[in-house]
Order: structure tokens, then C-alpha cells, then sequence
């Protein structure tokens, strides 16, 4: 199973940039899963389609307003994150381009095996290219809930 990792985020806006940094991490990492393709997907836009349907499964990693403390890191999977979607619920300042990414997507005939938000809860969303000390606290919760999260549907 080929299993998309899409960090988004602005890593010039402090915490918000910590999806892209989860994905970098993962792409490093001699340790991550052969079947895990991390990609840093920035702030979106539809030159993301063709990874994202050449992919079995995909887990987007971002800041999330998860109404928890600074660095919370929670799970949205499948149902769930579809249920918050149609609710017109809006957790990630980039939420909205991805739900038109996945409608466009879901249009042109794809429709993952298994989808997730890895959402870490944000402290610091303005200018600034560091992480915050809860967000930095969070990075490998985060990283290890997208491996496990990986492993879980194999």
C-alpha cells in the first residue's frame, strides 16, 4: 500500500509550518516505512492532485484548532474526519483547500483505502520559523502517530 504523507502548513509562520516539518522529519528518518511517501505540501493547491491519486491511503499532518492545549496532537480518521468535514467544522487554516482537493479528487474517480488528519494543536501562529516549545514537545507524538497510523492499516 503506497500511503501519502502531506504536511501542510507555512513554516514561516511558526507553529502553523509544523506539518511540513513532521513530513521532512519522516523523509530523513532511515527508520520510516518504505510504503510511507511524505511530501511537503506547503499552503496546497491542485499540483497536489496527481500525487494524491497515484496514493492508496493518505494521512495530511497540520496545525490543527483543536480547542486542547499547545501541542495536543489527535487523530481524525476516516469517518471521523468525514463527519467533522460535513459539519462544515474548520480545524486547519488549510482545511478548506483540502476538502476541494479531495472533492476534485473523489470526482475524478479516487477514493482512498484510508484517509487522516494528524492535527497538532498550534501556540504561535505568526511570523517566525521556529516551533514553539509545546509544539516542539509534540513533533515526535506526532511523527509516531503517523507511523503507527500507517502500520494500523496494513
Amino acid at each position: 500500500m503506497r500511503v501519502l504523507v502531506l504536511g501542510l502548513g507555512n513554516t514561516l509562520l511558526a507553529d502553523d509550518g509544523v506539518g511540513v516539518h513532521v513530513v521532512r522529519h519522516l523523509a530523513s528518518d532511515p527508520t520510516t516505512p518504505a510504503c510511507l511517501h511524505p511530501m511537503d505540501g506547503g499552503t496546497l493547491g491542485f499540483r497536489l492532485m496527481d500525487p494524491l491519486t497515484r496514493a492508496d491511503a493518505v494521512i495530511v499532518v497540520d496545525a490543527a484548532q483543536l480547542g486542547e492545549p499547545a501541542g495536543t496532537v489527535r487523530l481524525l480518521d476516516n469517518q471521523v474526519l468525514a463527519d467533522h468535514v460535513t459539519r462544515g467544522g474548520r480545524m486547519s487554516a488549510h482545511e478548506a483547500g483540502l476538502v476541494d482537493l479531495l472533492t476534485l479528487a473523489r470526482l475524478e474517480g479516487w477514493a482512498p483505502a484510508h484517509l487522516a488528519l494528524v492535527g497538532i494543536q498550534p501556540q504561535h501562529v505568526d511570523w517566525g520559523e521556529e516551533l514553539s516549545e509545546p509544539v516542539a514537545r509534540a513533533f515526535s507524538t506526532a511523527c509516531r502517530t503517523v507511523i503507527q497510523t500507517v502500520l494500523a492499516w496494513q
